[in-house]
């Protein structure tokens, strides 16, 4: 038998952190399913899903990771899923792309989440950067409860339009294919 546990970690950023973070799932015979990171402000911040024997706690994985050699402390964050990760695996078949530009002032991110929430929207990926005073958000929503797109397009303009934003929505399959690139 085993049971899969999700992990939350956070550090000042260094060479070999992933290896380190990665190394102690494995030294416990974990198999990691899922894994997300990313680098904001020189901090690492990684998200993990792995499977363990039913012998391993989530206190002994914290403990796994509470050994890793760092000169700042990992910060760390390990649950038990309650269902398998099959069993919450979606297919989101109306996976759109929106992409926010503007120029920065507090509150953006929260404008467009709470667009989202309130036309039953979930957001599936988001990511922010700051450029001078450009702020950019690309973020992959979750658009199967919407009735209608057009009404959604058409409300998201005019939220565009009073917060000063350029918006840009288009389906997932579309995004893919505009912004692949092809290699010769």
């Amino acid at each position: 038998m085993s049971k899969e546990m999700i992990m939350s970690v956070m550090s000042k950023d260094r060479p070999g952190i992933v290896a380190d973070i990665t190394g102690a799932i494995y030294q416990l015979q974990g198999d990691l399913a899922d894994l997300n990171q990313s680098v904001l402000c020189d901090y690492l911040t990684m998200i993990l899903v792995a499977t363990f024997a039913d012998s391993v706690t989530p206190e002994d994985v914290a403990a796994a990771f509470s050994h890793i050699q760092s000169e700042t402390r990992l910060e760390v964050v390990v649950k038990e899923m309650a269902s398998p990760l099959g069993a919450k695996a979606k297919n989101v078949e109306e996976a759109y792309i929106l992409t926010v530009q503007g120029p920065n002032k507090s509150g953006l991110v929260y404008r467009i989440s709470l667009f989202c929430y309130q036309h039953g929207i979930n957001i599936l990926d988001l990511a922010t950067t700051l450029d001078g005073d450009q702020y950019t958000m690309i973020l992959q929503l979750d658009c199967s409860g919407v009735e209608s797109i057009d009404d959604i397009r058409t409300s998201l303009t005019s939220c565009a339009v009073e917060a000063g934003l350029t918006v840009v929505l288009q389906h997932e399959d579309i995004f893919k294919a505009t912004s692949e690139i092809t290699l010769f």
